[in-house]
């Protein structure tokens, strides 16, 4: 599995805007193929949002990364600024310990 975090900077959108199109746009994460879930996070007093997205492998993280879905929501979008992603190899072995 691969841990990937995005954060970014809102421009020109409120807080509340955003959750309103967060609310909106979070369903259609459902359909992405190889996505195990998404975290979505939010530091409004520093104008900090993102996901921490948990994919089945590096693929599926590629493919989602090169999709017009991101380019649409994410990518090319310029209520979004400063997108930045880094993603991590999940130690499957100290994992399952701690997972239950």
């Amino acid at each position: 599995m691969v841990i990937q975090i995005v954060n970014f900077n809102l421009e020109g959108i409120s807080h509340e805007d955003y959750m309103g199109a967060a609310a909106e746009v979070a369903p259609a994460f459902s359909d992405l193929n190889g996505l195990v879930s998404k975290v979505w996070l939010s530091d409004k007093e520093n104008n900090v949002y993102g996901g921490v997205y948990t994919w089945e492998n590096h693929k599926s993280m590629e493919d989602y990364l090169n999709s017009q879905f991101y380019d649409e929501v994410l990518g090319s979008n310029p209520s979004f600024v400063n997108v930045s992603y880094k993603a991590y190899d999940v130690l499957d072995a100290p994992t399952k310990i701690t997972s239950g």
